[in-house]
């Protein structure tokens, strides 16, 4: 690990306010530690922290990402109701979901527009608003 992928995990985390703990910084390094955004499984996650010889058990990893998108770290999108990912990149911009690879991918933000969203419900207000394009290969 190079200096500059510790300190842009420990900038991430401190500026959340989470202490940099030795599970939080191996998936945080995993995570943004080449300064490039991620959608991740937790699964996924999992296999890579194996794969990089990090000892950190499935369940550490679903209750990190957790943490991380309790303090806007990231955000879940969730596809089909069952399977989530997890992404790192917090500005507002839909997902192509690749029906073949089960891979989330950006799609381009300055190509959406959503002309008009159905009122919030009385005591209710829009947190937000995803948008998930599923596509098949011809």
């Amino acid at each position: 690990m190079t200096d500059i992928t510790i300190q842009r995990s420990t900038d991430w985390l401190s500026g959340a306010g989470l202490r940099p703990t030795r599970q939080r910084m191996t998936l945080a390094n995993l995570l943004v530690g080449d300064g490039q955004d991620r959608h991740v499984t937790a699964e996924s996650l999992f296999d890579a922290a194996s794969t990089a010889g990090e000892k950190v058990s499935l369940a550490t990893v679903y209750n990190t990402l957790r943490a991380f998108c309790d303090v806007g770290l990231m955000r879940e999108i969730t596809v089909d109701g069952a399977k989530s990912y997890f992404d790192t990149n917090m500005t507002d911009h839909p997902h192509f979901y690749w029906e073949d690879t089960g891979h989330l991918t950006d799609a381009p933000a300055e190509q959406l527009e959503i002309a008009r969203v159905p009122h919030a419900p009385d005591g209710a207000e829009i947190a937000s608003v995803d948008v998930v394009i599923r596509l098949r290969r011809k």
